[in-house]
Protein backbone atom coordinates (compact mmCIF):
# COMPACT_ATOMS: atom_id res chain seq x y z
CA UNK A 1 0.00 0.00 0.00
CA UNK A 2 1.45 3.41 -0.80
CA UNK A 3 2.53 6.17 2.11
CA UNK A 4 -0.71 7.69 1.68
CA UNK A 5 -3.18 4.81 1.81
CA UNK A 6 -1.38 3.90 4.38
CA UNK A 7 -2.29 7.89 6.46
CA UNK A 8 -5.89 7.61 5.07
CA UNK A 9 -6.29 4.11 6.16
CA UNK A 10 -5.13 5.74 9.91
CA UNK A 11 -7.05 8.25 8.99
CA UNK A 12 -10.83 6.54 8.84
CA UNK A 13 -9.70 3.97 11.86
CA UNK A 14 -9.82 7.64 14.03
CA UNK A 15 -13.33 8.25 12.47
CA UNK A 16 -14.65 4.96 13.30
CA UNK A 17 -12.91 5.41 16.77
CA UNK A 18 -14.52 8.69 17.02
CA UNK A 19 -11.48 10.35 18.30
CA UNK A 20 -10.96 11.81 14.90
CA UNK A 21 -10.19 15.80 15.77
CA UNK A 22 -12.61 18.36 13.42
CA UNK A 23 -11.49 22.23 13.33
CA UNK A 24 -13.70 24.28 14.39
CA UNK A 25 -13.40 27.91 12.26
CA UNK A 26 -13.50 31.51 14.27
CA UNK A 27 -14.85 34.65 12.50
CA UNK A 28 -14.00 36.97 15.24
CA UNK A 29 -11.54 37.99 17.50
CA UNK A 30 -10.52 35.68 20.38
CA UNK A 31 -12.90 36.23 23.10
CA UNK A 32 -15.40 35.04 26.07
CA UNK A 33 -18.37 34.96 23.61
CA UNK A 34 -16.77 34.07 19.45
CA UNK A 35 -18.61 34.07 15.68
CA UNK A 36 -17.97 30.38 15.04
CA UNK A 37 -18.39 29.34 11.29
CA UNK A 38 -21.41 27.63 10.48
CA UNK A 39 -22.57 28.06 14.63
CA UNK A 40 -22.89 31.06 15.24
CA UNK A 41 -22.20 32.80 18.82
CA UNK A 42 -20.41 29.98 21.20
CA UNK A 43 -19.01 31.15 24.75
CA UNK A 44 -15.82 29.53 24.05
CA UNK A 45 -14.82 27.97 27.25
CA UNK A 46 -11.34 26.30 25.86
CA UNK A 47 -9.33 29.35 25.21
CA UNK A 48 -6.05 30.39 26.89
CA UNK A 49 -6.81 33.55 26.42
CA UNK A 50 -7.31 33.95 30.64
CA UNK A 51 -7.34 37.16 31.02
CA UNK A 52 -9.30 38.42 27.97
CA UNK A 53 -6.32 40.18 25.98
CA UNK A 54 -6.87 38.92 22.85
CA UNK A 55 -8.93 41.87 21.76
CA UNK A 56 -8.00 44.76 24.21
CA UNK A 57 -7.85 48.26 22.40
CA UNK A 58 -4.30 49.04 23.80
CA UNK A 59 -2.86 45.29 23.35
CA UNK A 60 -4.48 45.09 18.91
CA UNK A 61 -3.37 49.10 18.84
CA UNK A 62 0.28 48.49 20.19
CA UNK A 63 0.66 45.72 17.46
CA UNK A 64 -0.92 47.79 14.82
CA UNK A 65 1.78 51.01 15.53
CA UNK A 66 4.33 48.07 15.31
CA UNK A 67 3.22 47.12 11.87
CA UNK A 68 3.26 50.56 10.84
CA UNK A 69 6.86 51.40 12.41
CA UNK A 70 9.01 48.12 12.05
CA UNK A 71 6.76 46.14 9.02
CA UNK A 72 5.24 43.01 9.12
CA UNK A 73 8.57 40.29 9.82
CA UNK A 74 12.18 41.04 10.62
CA UNK A 75 13.37 39.48 7.36
CA UNK A 76 16.50 37.96 9.57
CA UNK A 77 17.60 35.78 12.62
CA UNK A 78 18.26 37.56 15.86
CA UNK A 79 22.20 37.51 15.18
CA UNK A 80 22.39 38.59 11.85
CA UNK A 81 19.78 41.62 11.43
CA UNK A 82 16.71 40.42 12.70
CA UNK A 83 16.77 42.24 16.40
CA UNK A 84 14.46 45.54 16.46
CA UNK A 85 14.58 47.78 19.56
CA UNK A 86 10.96 46.49 20.51
CA UNK A 87 12.86 43.19 21.36
CA UNK A 88 14.95 44.71 23.86
CA UNK A 89 11.82 46.83 25.18
CA UNK A 90 10.00 43.18 25.28
CA UNK A 91 13.00 41.13 27.11
CA UNK A 92 13.34 43.84 29.43
CA UNK A 93 9.73 44.08 30.37
CA UNK A 94 9.15 40.01 30.70
CA UNK A 95 12.45 40.01 32.71
CA UNK A 96 10.96 42.14 35.45
CA UNK A 97 8.13 40.84 35.00
CA UNK A 98 8.78 37.39 35.94
CA UNK A 99 10.94 38.05 38.73
CA UNK A 100 14.42 37.42 36.64
CA UNK A 101 17.25 39.35 35.55
CA UNK A 102 17.20 38.99 31.89
CA UNK A 103 14.86 37.31 28.92
CA UNK A 104 15.62 35.96 25.33
CA UNK A 105 12.32 36.12 23.08
CA UNK A 106 11.61 33.19 20.71
CA UNK A 107 8.72 32.74 18.12
CA UNK A 108 7.31 30.28 20.81
CA UNK A 109 7.74 28.84 23.92
CA UNK A 110 7.83 25.11 22.33
CA UNK A 111 11.04 26.90 20.54
CA UNK A 112 12.32 27.87 24.16
CA UNK A 113 12.11 24.41 25.33
CA UNK A 114 13.22 23.25 22.83
CA UNK A 115 16.77 25.44 22.59
CA UNK A 116 17.05 24.96 25.87
CA UNK A 117 18.61 21.65 27.11
CA UNK A 118 20.46 20.69 23.93
CA UNK A 119 21.70 24.30 24.60
CA UNK A 120 23.23 23.91 27.85
CA UNK A 121 23.29 20.29 28.70
CA UNK A 122 26.35 17.90 27.74
CA UNK A 123 27.28 14.37 27.59
CA UNK A 124 28.42 14.56 31.78
CA UNK A 125 25.18 16.07 32.44
CA UNK A 126 21.49 15.14 34.08
CA UNK A 127 18.25 16.45 33.33
CA UNK A 128 14.94 15.15 35.36
CA UNK A 129 11.21 15.75 34.21
CA UNK A 130 8.28 15.49 35.98
CA UNK A 131 5.85 12.72 34.56
CA UNK A 132 3.22 14.73 32.99
CA UNK A 133 5.39 17.74 31.90
CA UNK A 134 4.41 19.22 28.59
CA UNK A 135 5.24 17.61 25.30
CA UNK A 136 7.25 20.94 24.80
CA UNK A 137 9.69 19.37 27.45
CA UNK A 138 9.37 15.80 26.88
CA UNK A 139 10.74 16.41 23.12
CA UNK A 140 13.27 19.18 24.18
CA UNK A 141 14.72 16.52 26.55
CA UNK A 142 14.23 13.92 24.00
CA UNK A 143 16.36 16.42 21.86
CA UNK A 144 19.18 16.94 24.08
CA UNK A 145 19.72 12.73 25.05
CA UNK A 146 20.25 11.92 21.24
CA UNK A 147 22.31 15.26 20.46
CA UNK A 148 24.69 15.59 23.70
CA UNK A 149 24.23 11.95 24.89
CA UNK A 150 22.55 13.30 28.49
CA UNK A 151 21.24 11.29 31.08
CA UNK A 152 17.71 11.60 31.56
CA UNK A 153 15.00 10.17 33.96
CA UNK A 154 11.11 10.99 34.91
CA UNK A 155 10.02 11.92 38.32
CA UNK A 156 6.49 10.62 39.36
CA UNK A 157 4.04 13.53 39.09
CA UNK A 158 4.61 16.03 41.79
CA UNK A 159 6.52 13.10 43.86
CA UNK A 160 9.43 14.66 45.60
CA UNK A 161 10.35 11.40 47.24
CA UNK A 162 10.81 10.28 43.85
CA UNK A 163 12.77 12.90 42.56
CA UNK A 164 15.07 12.91 45.26
CA UNK A 165 15.99 9.05 45.03
CA UNK A 166 16.41 10.45 40.91
CA UNK A 167 18.62 13.51 41.96
CA UNK A 168 20.86 10.91 44.19
CA UNK A 169 21.30 8.42 41.60
CA UNK A 170 23.00 10.93 39.35
CA UNK A 171 25.32 12.24 41.93
CA UNK A 172 28.36 11.82 39.85
CA UNK A 173 26.51 14.56 37.08
CA UNK A 174 28.65 17.54 36.67
CA UNK A 175 25.17 19.42 35.85
CA UNK A 176 21.61 19.02 36.71
CA UNK A 177 18.57 20.10 35.36
CA UNK A 178 15.25 19.97 36.90
CA UNK A 179 12.44 20.56 34.42
CA UNK A 180 8.34 21.08 35.75
CA UNK A 181 5.37 23.23 34.49
CA UNK A 182 4.37 25.62 37.10
CA UNK A 183 0.84 24.44 36.14
CA UNK A 184 0.24 21.17 34.30
CA UNK A 185 -1.73 21.97 31.82
CA UNK A 186 -4.27 19.11 31.60
CA UNK A 187 -4.47 18.25 35.39
CA UNK A 188 -4.96 22.13 36.25
CA UNK A 189 -2.61 21.81 39.83
CA UNK A 190 0.56 23.51 40.68
CA UNK A 191 3.84 22.49 40.93
CA UNK A 192 4.89 22.30 44.58
CA UNK A 193 7.79 25.06 44.24
CA UNK A 194 9.15 25.38 47.65
CA UNK A 195 9.74 21.59 47.86
CA UNK A 196 11.12 21.78 44.16
CA UNK A 197 13.61 25.03 45.02
CA UNK A 198 14.61 23.37 48.25
CA UNK A 199 15.59 19.80 46.19
CA UNK A 200 17.65 21.70 43.52
CA UNK A 201 19.72 23.69 46.37
CA UNK A 202 20.23 20.49 48.13
CA UNK A 203 21.53 18.32 44.98
CA UNK A 204 23.48 21.54 43.50
CA UNK A 205 20.53 21.68 40.73
CA UNK A 206 19.08 24.32 38.04
CA UNK A 207 15.34 24.68 38.43
CA UNK A 208 13.88 25.29 35.28
CA UNK A 209 9.76 25.82 35.17
CA UNK A 210 7.67 26.20 32.45
CA UNK A 211 5.11 28.80 33.40
CA UNK A 212 3.11 28.98 30.09
CA UNK A 213 0.21 28.30 32.08
CA UNK A 214 0.61 30.57 35.01
CA UNK A 215 2.33 33.85 33.63
CA UNK A 216 -0.44 35.98 33.91
CA UNK A 217 -2.91 33.59 36.16
CA UNK A 218 -0.86 32.95 39.00
CA UNK A 219 -0.13 35.43 42.22
CA UNK A 220 -1.67 38.63 42.60
CA UNK A 221 -0.11 40.38 40.20
CA UNK A 222 -0.23 37.42 37.33
CA UNK A 223 3.65 36.79 37.89
CA UNK A 224 3.42 33.48 37.65
CA UNK A 225 4.18 30.09 40.14
CA UNK A 226 6.87 31.91 41.91
CA UNK A 227 4.94 34.74 43.06
CA UNK A 228 1.87 32.68 43.87
CA UNK A 229 4.39 30.96 46.51
CA UNK A 230 6.13 34.45 47.51
CA UNK A 231 9.58 33.13 45.90
CA UNK A 232 9.59 35.60 43.13
CA UNK A 233 13.70 35.43 42.10
CA UNK A 234 14.34 32.10 43.55
CA UNK A 235 13.94 30.30 40.11
CA UNK A 236 16.75 29.70 37.79
CA UNK A 237 15.10 29.43 34.89
CA UNK A 238 11.82 30.41 33.62
CA UNK A 239 10.45 29.39 30.31
CA UNK A 240 6.65 31.06 29.08
CA UNK A 241 4.28 32.14 26.41
CA UNK A 242 3.57 35.30 24.81
CA UNK A 243 0.39 32.90 23.15
CA UNK A 244 -1.78 32.45 26.05
CA UNK A 245 -2.60 35.13 29.24
CA UNK A 246 -0.06 37.73 27.42
CA UNK A 247 -2.46 38.64 24.52
CA UNK A 248 -2.61 35.42 22.54
CA UNK A 249 -0.63 36.34 19.85
CA UNK A 250 2.28 34.04 19.83
CA UNK A 251 6.11 33.78 20.81
CA UNK A 252 7.56 32.46 23.90
CA UNK A 253 10.56 33.68 26.13
CA UNK A 254 13.16 32.02 28.35
CA UNK A 255 14.26 34.16 31.83
CA UNK A 256 17.22 33.38 34.19
CA UNK A 257 20.41 35.02 34.90
CA UNK A 258 22.13 37.36 32.19
CA UNK A 259 24.80 34.57 31.52
CA UNK A 260 22.23 32.36 30.47
CA UNK A 261 20.17 34.36 28.16
CA UNK A 262 23.51 35.66 27.01
CA UNK A 263 25.03 31.95 26.49
CA UNK A 264 21.19 31.13 24.20
CA UNK A 265 21.75 33.58 22.58
CA UNK A 266 25.40 32.49 21.17
CA UNK A 267 24.21 28.63 20.56
CA UNK A 268 20.72 28.24 20.97
CA UNK A 269 19.94 26.43 17.78
CA UNK A 270 15.90 27.65 17.38
CA UNK A 271 17.40 31.09 18.15
CA UNK A 272 20.29 31.16 15.83
CA UNK A 273 18.29 29.68 12.86
CA UNK A 274 15.17 30.90 13.14
CA UNK A 275 13.69 34.06 12.23
CA UNK A 276 13.02 36.82 15.51
CA UNK A 277 9.56 37.35 17.07
CA UNK A 278 7.44 39.74 14.52
CA UNK A 279 7.84 43.59 15.82
CA UNK A 280 3.65 43.44 16.30
CA UNK A 281 3.75 40.19 18.09
CA UNK A 282 7.05 41.83 20.10
CA UNK A 283 4.47 45.12 20.91
CA UNK A 284 1.44 43.38 21.21
CA UNK A 285 3.07 41.31 23.88
CA UNK A 286 4.93 44.40 25.55
CA UNK A 287 2.01 46.40 25.61
CA UNK A 288 -0.14 43.07 26.97
CA UNK A 289 2.53 43.15 30.10
CA UNK A 290 1.86 46.34 30.83
CA UNK A 291 -1.57 46.34 30.96
CA UNK A 292 -1.36 43.35 33.44
CA UNK A 293 0.81 45.52 35.71
CA UNK A 294 -1.84 48.31 35.70
CA UNK A 295 -5.01 45.92 36.23
CA UNK A 296 -3.82 43.32 38.65
CA UNK A 297 -7.80 43.34 39.88
CA UNK A 298 -8.00 41.07 36.07
CA UNK A 299 -6.18 37.86 38.11
CA UNK A 300 -8.60 38.25 40.53
CA UNK A 301 -11.87 38.42 38.35
CA UNK A 302 -10.07 35.53 37.43
CA UNK A 303 -10.08 33.33 40.23
CA UNK A 304 -13.25 34.77 40.57
CA UNK A 305 -14.51 33.00 37.72
CA UNK A 306 -12.41 29.70 38.08
CA UNK A 307 -14.45 29.46 41.89
CA UNK A 308 -17.46 29.76 40.93
CA UNK A 309 -17.61 27.86 37.67
CA UNK A 310 -15.82 24.46 39.64
CA UNK A 311 -18.30 24.69 42.69
CA UNK A 312 -21.21 24.78 40.35
CA UNK A 313 -19.94 22.06 38.62
CA UNK A 314 -20.01 20.38 42.11
CA UNK A 315 -23.53 21.21 42.66
CA UNK A 316 -24.62 20.29 39.85
CA UNK A 317 -22.81 16.12 40.20
CA UNK A 318 -20.38 16.43 37.84
CA UNK A 319 -16.55 15.82 39.65
CA UNK A 320 -13.76 18.22 38.46
CA UNK A 321 -10.47 17.92 39.48
CA UNK A 322 -9.24 19.55 43.01
CA UNK A 323 -7.20 22.66 42.14
CA UNK A 324 -7.15 26.54 42.41
CA UNK A 325 -6.50 27.39 39.12
CA UNK A 326 -8.42 28.44 35.90
CA UNK A 327 -8.23 24.84 34.38
CA UNK A 328 -11.12 22.51 35.57
CA UNK A 329 -10.75 19.15 34.08
CA UNK A 330 -14.39 16.80 34.17
CA UNK A 331 -12.66 13.47 33.75
CA UNK A 332 -14.76 11.15 31.42
CA UNK A 333 -12.53 7.99 30.76
CA UNK A 334 -12.70 6.84 27.60
CA UNK A 335 -11.58 9.14 24.85
CA UNK A 336 -14.83 8.72 21.92
CA UNK A 337 -16.67 9.52 25.17
CA UNK A 338 -14.96 13.06 26.23
CA UNK A 339 -15.24 14.03 21.89
CA UNK A 340 -18.89 12.91 22.14
CA UNK A 341 -19.65 15.24 25.08
CA UNK A 342 -17.57 18.12 23.36
CA UNK A 343 -19.56 17.74 20.02
CA UNK A 344 -23.22 17.54 22.26
CA UNK A 345 -22.14 20.44 24.13
CA UNK A 346 -21.00 22.60 21.30
CA UNK A 347 -24.32 22.21 20.14
CA UNK A 348 -26.01 23.57 22.75
CA UNK A 349 -23.56 26.97 22.17
CA UNK A 350 -20.68 26.03 24.37
CA UNK A 351 -17.15 25.19 23.12
CA UNK A 352 -15.33 22.84 25.48
CA UNK A 353 -12.35 20.44 24.35
CA UNK A 354 -12.74 16.67 24.92
CA UNK A 355 -8.93 15.28 25.07
CA UNK A 356 -7.71 11.82 24.50
CA UNK A 357 -5.31 9.54 24.17
CA UNK A 358 -1.98 10.53 23.24
CA UNK A 359 -2.50 14.19 24.88
CA UNK A 360 -3.61 12.40 28.50
CA UNK A 361 -3.19 8.76 28.93
CA UNK A 362 -5.41 6.28 28.71
CA UNK A 363 -8.33 5.48 30.45
CA UNK A 364 -8.59 9.32 31.33
CA UNK A 365 -10.04 11.69 28.67
CA UNK A 366 -11.68 14.73 29.77
CA UNK A 367 -13.30 17.79 28.78
CA UNK A 368 -11.04 20.58 29.53
CA UNK A 369 -12.66 24.00 31.06
CA UNK A 370 -10.41 26.71 30.75
CA UNK A 371 -11.97 29.86 32.35
CA UNK A 372 -10.98 33.58 31.65
CA UNK A 373 -11.44 36.91 33.19
CA UNK A 374 -13.50 38.04 30.31
CA UNK A 375 -16.16 35.70 31.26
CA UNK A 376 -19.43 37.14 32.48
CA UNK A 377 -21.62 35.35 35.41
CA UNK A 378 -24.46 35.05 32.02
CA UNK A 379 -21.36 33.57 30.31
CA UNK A 380 -20.81 30.92 32.97
CA UNK A 381 -24.31 30.13 33.91
CA UNK A 382 -25.18 29.72 30.27
CA UNK A 383 -22.52 26.98 29.99
CA UNK A 384 -23.76 25.45 33.27
CA UNK A 385 -27.33 24.91 31.69
CA UNK A 386 -25.79 23.40 28.33
CA UNK A 387 -23.44 21.08 30.96
CA UNK A 388 -26.65 20.17 33.05
CA UNK A 389 -28.23 19.23 29.88
CA UNK A 390 -25.62 17.18 28.11
CA UNK A 391 -24.85 15.85 31.45
CA UNK A 392 -28.31 14.33 32.28
CA UNK A 393 -28.31 13.38 28.81
CA UNK A 394 -24.85 10.80 29.53
CA UNK A 395 -25.94 9.89 32.57
CA UNK A 396 -23.02 11.70 34.40
CA UNK A 397 -24.89 13.39 36.38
Amino acid sequence: MSFMGQLQDELAEFKKEGIYKRLNYLDSPQAARVQMEGRGEIVILSSNNYLGLCNVPEVMDAGKDALDRWGAGTGSVRFICGTFTVHRQLEDALARFVGCESSLSYVSCWNANEGLCATVLAEPDFVVSDQLNHASIIDSIRLAKTITKCQTAVYKHSDMADLEEKLKAAGTARRKLIFTDGIFSMEGDIAKLPDLVALARKYDAVLAVDDSHATGVLGKGGRGTAEHYGMLGQVDVITSTLGKALGGAAGGFTAGPFALTDYLTQRSRPQLFSNALPPTVAASALAAVRYIELHPDLVTRLHQNARYFREQLLALGFQPLAGETPIVPVILGETAKAIHMSELLLAEGVFVTGFGYPVVPQGYARVRCQLSAAHTKDDLDFALRAFKKIGSKLGLI
